[in-house]
Order: C-alpha cells, then sequence, then structure tokens
C-alpha cells in the first residue's frame, strides 16, 4: 500500500497576511502546495489528505482541488475549534485553532495506512519526499511505533525577515532522542542563530542542528496516541487562550517513554517558505530559477 500524504492547510498566515496556501508563487501562479503535491506524486505518494478551515472549502476546491484531478486522489478533512473531545467546550474567548497535532487528528477516519504530514506552505524539496517515502514504504504491514522525520540544518531554514518557529532536535546514531518546539528563534546582533529559553535567557544554535520543519512519518496507531494526550492537554491548557497542541510535545512524549521510535531521515533538499511578507521575492526568484533548471517542467498539472 503506498503511503498517504496529509497536508496541513488550514493555518490563517497571520503573520503573512492572508491566505498564503492560495498565493501563486511559480512562474505560472503555483502554490508552494503544487510543488509538494508533484514532488509526492514523483516519489511514490498514493494519496493526498488535506486538512483546512470549512470557511475556504469553495476557493480551495476550485482553486487548488481541480488541478489535481487525474493525477492523485484526494479528500478534505476540517479543522475547528468546536472539534474536541466528549466533556470539554471551547471557551469563548479561544479564537486561533488547538495547534498541529489537533489538526492531524482529523485525519483520523479517514487514513488508515503510513502517513507523512507537512506544511502546507513550505517548500520541502524533491529529495525530502523520496527518503519519506522509501521509509514508509518499506515498514511492515499492521508497523506501529515506527516514526520518521526529516531532518533540516537550522542554518538552512531562516528567515531574514523576522523568527519562526522550528522543533530543536537531539539525535543519538540516527535516532530521535528528544525535541522541542522553539517559538522565536532569530538572529541576534552578532548574527547567531537564537533563541530564549523557558527562563528568558539567549541560547545559541549551531547552523548544523538539526530542526523539525513538521515533516514528519507516522503509522495509523498515533492517532489514538494523540487522542489520549489531547485530553491531558485539554485538563490542562483549555483556559488559556493561546496554549497550542504541537506535533512535536506529543512525539517528545512517545521518543521518552519508550512508546514511539523516530528515525531521523537526512535530505540533500534546503528548505524555504514564506514566513513573512517580505520573503515573498525571494521564493518567487528560487522556483523561477528551479524551472529554468529542470527540477520542474513548464506546467506542473
Amino acid at each position: 500500500m503506498k503511503p498517504t500524504l496529509f497536508v496541513l492547510a488550514a493555518g490563517m498566515g497571520s503573520r503573512y497576511g492572508g491566505l498564503k496556501q492560495l498565493d501563486g508563487l511559480g512562474p505560472n501562479g503555483e502554490t508552494i502546495m503544487d510543488y509538494s503535491i508533484y514532488d509526492a506524486i514523483k516519489s511514490g505518494f498514493g494519496k493526498v489528505v488535506f486538512v483546512i478551515r470549512k470557511d475556504f472549502e469553495a476557493d480551495f476546491r476550485e482553486k487548488i482541488l481541480s488541478k489535481y484531478e487525474n493525477h492523485i486522489p484526494t479528500e478534505v478533512v476540517f479543522q475547528s475549534v468546536n472539534d474536541l473531545p466528549e466533556g470539554f467546550t471551547c471557551p469563548a474567548e479561544r479564537v486561533k485553532p488547538w495547534g498541529t497535532n489537533h489538526a492531524l487528528l482529523m485525519g483520523k477516519d479517514v487514513i488508515n495506512e503510513p502517513f507523512a504530514i507537512i506544511n502546507s506552505d513550505d517548500y520541502y524539496g524533491r529529495n525530502s519526499f523520496e527518503v519519506m517515502a522509501a521509509e514508509l514504504s518499506s515498514l511492515p504491514e499492521d508497523s506501529k511505533g515506527h516514526y520518521s522525520m526529516v531532518g533540516f540544518k537550522v542554518g538552512n531554514t531562516m528567515s531574514e525577515s523576522g523568527t519562526v518557529s522550528r522543533g530543536v532536535c537531539e539525535t543519538k546514531e540516527g535516532v530521535l532522542t528528544g525535541v522541542v518546539e522553539r517559538t522565536a528563534i532569530g538572529y541576534n546582533e552578532k548574527h547567531e542563530i537564537s533563541f530564549k529559553d523557558e527562563n528568558g535567557e539567549e541560547q545559541i544554535l549551531g547552523f548544523d542542528t538539526p530542526v523539525s520543519m513538521n515533516f514528519w512519518g507516522f503509522t495509523p496507531d498515533y492517532f489514538k496516541y494523540s487522542e489520549d494526550f489531547f485530553v491531558r492537554f485539554l485538563k490542562e491548557n483549555i483556559d488559556k487562550p493561546k496554549s497550542e497542541f504541537f506535533i512535536p510535545s506529543l512525539v517528545n512524549e512517545l521518543v521518552v517513554s519508550g512508546d514511539g521510535e523516530v528515525k531521523v531521515l537526512t535530505t540533500e533538499s534546503k528548505w524555504f517558505g514564506v514566513t513573512y511578507s517580505e520573503d515573498r521575492p525571494a521564493v518567487v526568484e528560487k522556483f523561477a530559477q528551479l524551472h529554468k533548471d529542470g527540477v520542474y517542467p513548464e506546467k506542473l498539472f
């Protein structure tokens, strides 16, 4: 069975100012997602599931999904702040979604095979899809607890326009030993990559420090862990309007408890994306060059 690609496309893109999932950045108006889907098809994925907000379903189906017809099967699921386990009610002041692992949970009824999960607004590069597809396709049937992650060097994932969020990883012999979500990684006055820890102290990251760009590989058992952990998360955080249920938080717990092992996949690909509107011109230029170099055909779909 071919693996499934699960695309997180429910974010509002608040820092960028608009639905960047629908922004045409390629020479013919291609979105970043178009390149991800093209690379996934070429790499051996068999289906794509998108998680979006219900309020932009019509635009999404017209401008995005229509392109993929006859290329790869697709499904759409929806994320809502009100989609909570029994016994919980969303506080009236809650505006933002519950985070990436909550979005992932929306796919539990339509995904029954090994799957990879990516952000809709990140460009990961062909090789990253190839190594992930190869890993997921090699898993034995009914495999459980054998997860994976494409690791990128933090220095290859920065924005000159502002801070970024990254899952900072620790590894041993190619296996993840811990990951912590850092939400404000940026350049300091010395142009060093840094963030402030829980105590407000500046911490420096080396260029080669492996980070998660939310390109994970899971087997379906991960959904059950997510449901259980989300209940615990809500008991502790439901009254905190800005709290989020991040994928790295659960992954870290499973790694520490021994319930899951995460293989860190190395890739030759370089990440880029539009975190801020100021990033857009450079991304447009990069896509134009990739077409010119023959990495992509004149028309993707």
